[in-house]
Formats: C-alpha cells, sequence, structure tokens
C-alpha cells in the first residue's frame, strides 16, 4: 500500500514509519518542518502536498499539539486548533482527490471516556466524559478537544473513503520522545511510586501492538468509526508502577500525593490530568474482530519494554 501520514514526523510517526516500511509498505511522511524524505505542510491549508493523497490506499493521520504541557488557555486552544485544523485539511484534500484514499485512520485519545474506577469503557458501553463530579472542571476541556476532533472527521464529505477514530490509550515505546523513557527515568531515579493514592486505572499498549492495530485496521474493511486501541488489560496505577519497578530493577518507588504532583507538573510544565484521570479503556471492537495482541499483559510488557531500553534482546 501506499500510506500518507500527516504529522509524522514524531515518536508515533517514526515508530510506523519503520513498522509499514519493513513489511513492504511505501510511506510518505507529512510535516511541518519539511526536510529529507519528509513532504511540507502546515497542519492547516491545502497545497502541493495534497497530490499525495490522490492515488494513495490511506491515510494515517497523526497531527496534534502535544498534550504534555500546562493546561492553560491558550494551550488548550492550541491542542483543539491544531486537532481541529489538521483533520479538517485532511478531509478536504481526501474530498478533493480523483482517486481518494479507501481508508482514513484518524488520530483519537482514549481521554474522550469518563473518569472512572467501577467499569471499564468500550465502544459500545464505554460512559463519554464531560462535567463529572470529584473531578477538575478543566479536565472536561480535554474531553470537549477530543468530541469535536472526532465530530471534525466524521463531519468530512469522504463518502467513498472509510473513516475510524483511533481512540488510543497512552503508546508505550523506548523510541526517543515517548513517554515510556519518561516514566522509566523517573522509576530508576526512585520515583516510581503510586501517584495520588495509585487507584486511578492507566490504559496502555505497548508500541508493536499499536502499529499492528493500525495495520489490521488498514487492511480490513470490517471496522469503521470509533476504535479502541488500548491493551485489554488495563490495571490501577498503583500496580503499574510496582510492575516497572520490578522490571527495572528498582525495589523503591516514592508515592505522591495530589498536593506533590500539582507542584511538580508546575516545574515540569505539564497537568496532573495525565496522571490522576483514571482512563479504564477496554478494546471491545478490536478483540470482537479477531485481533490478538501480542503483549496484552503489563508485567511482561515492561519487562519487554525494560529490555528494548537497555539494548537487550527481548526476551
Amino acid at each position: 500500500m501506499k500510506i500518507v501520514l500527516p504529522g509524522g514526523t514524531g515518536h508515533l510517526g517514526s515508530l510506523l514509519t519503520s513498522f509499514l516500511r519493513e513489511r513492504g509498505h511505501e510511506v510518505v511522511v507529512l510535516g511541518r518542518s519539511g526536510g529529507p524524505g519528509v513532504v511540507r505542510w502546515d497542519g492547516a491549508g491545502l497545497g502541493p502536498w495534497v497530490a499525495e493523497l490522490d492515488g494513495a490506499d490511506a491515510v494515517v493521520n497523526l497531527a496534534g499539539r502535544s498534550v504534555n504541557c500546562r493546561y492553560s488557555e491558550a494551550n488548550l486552544r492550541a491542542m483543539l486548533d491544531s486537532r481541529i485544523d489538521s483533520t479538517r485539511v485532511v478531509g478536504a484534500a481526501i474530498a478533493s482527490a480523483a482517486r481518494p484514499p479507501r481508508v482514513w485512520l484518524q488520530m483519537s485519545t482514549a481521554t474522550i471516556y469518563a473518569h472512572r474506577l467501577d467499569a471499564p469503557n468500550d465502544e459500545a458501553s464505554g460512559l463519554i466524559g464531560g462535567a463529572e463530579p470529584d473531578v477538575p472542571g478543566y479536565w472536561g476541556r480535554s474531553v470537549t478537544i477530543a468530541k469535536r476532533w472526532e465530530e471534525t472527521l466524521f463531519a468530512a464529505a469522504t463518502p467513498h473513503t472509510r473513516r475510524v477514530a483511533l481512540r488510543t490509550a497512552i503508546v508505550l515505546w523506548p523510541g526517543r520522545g515517548g513517554p515510556f523513557g519518561v516514566l522509566l527515568a523517573l522509576t530508576r531515579a526512585g520515583l516510581g511510586g503510586a501517584l495520588g493514592g495509585g487507584r486511578q486505572y492507566v490504559s496502555w499498549i505497548h508500541g508493536l501492538d499499536f502499529a499492528r492495530a493500525v495495520l489490521w485496521l488498514l487492511e480490513r474493511d470490517s471496522l469503521a468509526g470509533a476504535v479502541n486501541v488500548a491493551a485489554p488489560a488495563p490495571l490501577p496505577q498503583a500496580e503499574f508502577a510496582r510492575h516497572l519497578r520490578r522490571a527495572a530493577g528498582m525495589p523503591i518507588g516514592l508515592p505522591a500525593t495530589r498536593g506533590m504532583l500539582r507542584l511538580g507538573a508546575v516545574l515540569l510544565r505539564t497537568d496532573v490530568e495525565l496522571v490522576l484521570k483514571s482512563r479504564r479503556v477496554v478494546p471491545g471492537r478490536l478483540a470482537a474482530d479477531g485481533f490478538a495482541f501480542e503483549h496484552p499483559h503489563w508485567e511482561a510488557a515492561a519487562r519487554e519494554l525494560v529490555a528494548r531500553a537497555q539494548g537487550r534482546a527481548p526476551g
């Protein structure tokens, strides 16, 4: 297949590009900076890059400002605009193509679901988040961003192109710039303990299973609409941290209260929602379609990822 990756210059784009090219597919990366092997686009308007979509088999749009920032009004607006604008313009490019791609996978987020401890969220019965008790009001802003992101996808006039919203959990892979490196560094520094009590659920997916799920969705016409891209076994954060400590050989993991996390988030210029919101998400539609995870459980996945990060062949 010829696959176009808007916003494909980052952590996930690099992973997907390598994975797909190793399997014989042609990958065209669109990026704001251009450069060797990258077609320039601005993520907001049509331009010469549109020609890459005409006759392509698939588009996987990964574009959007990083969520690893302070949730200020300006940053929330930038997060929203970068997602809405890039999705809208990809839809416009597909609509203008004489030979439109047959499938468009659009990045979305597991954050769209409600903060909950009682039950997992799948695509059929999961609770979409919003104004919820016992959580900060601004958390609802990230849910609003997620909902508008998906609304823009499904409002696009692309009747000949199957559309899938990838409601993706945190993707863990030891490549440069990804969250796994941050988590491992904190764990090795003795800071990998329970956060804010540790009862909140962590939904995650191993990087290779993320790439395999993307290819699965590209190759099959059976799935359209929202699809949860997450490992089938989310777990409480305290347990998640304990398994990562064991994999890293670190016996100590200092806990942090919510107040400590708020102070740390200010110093690190990030936001506590990223670690305190309970994202209990399961892949109902992928599982029903027959997708088999190679890394379904975090204990074994953590050992494999640490081995990769250390340059050792995975066990």
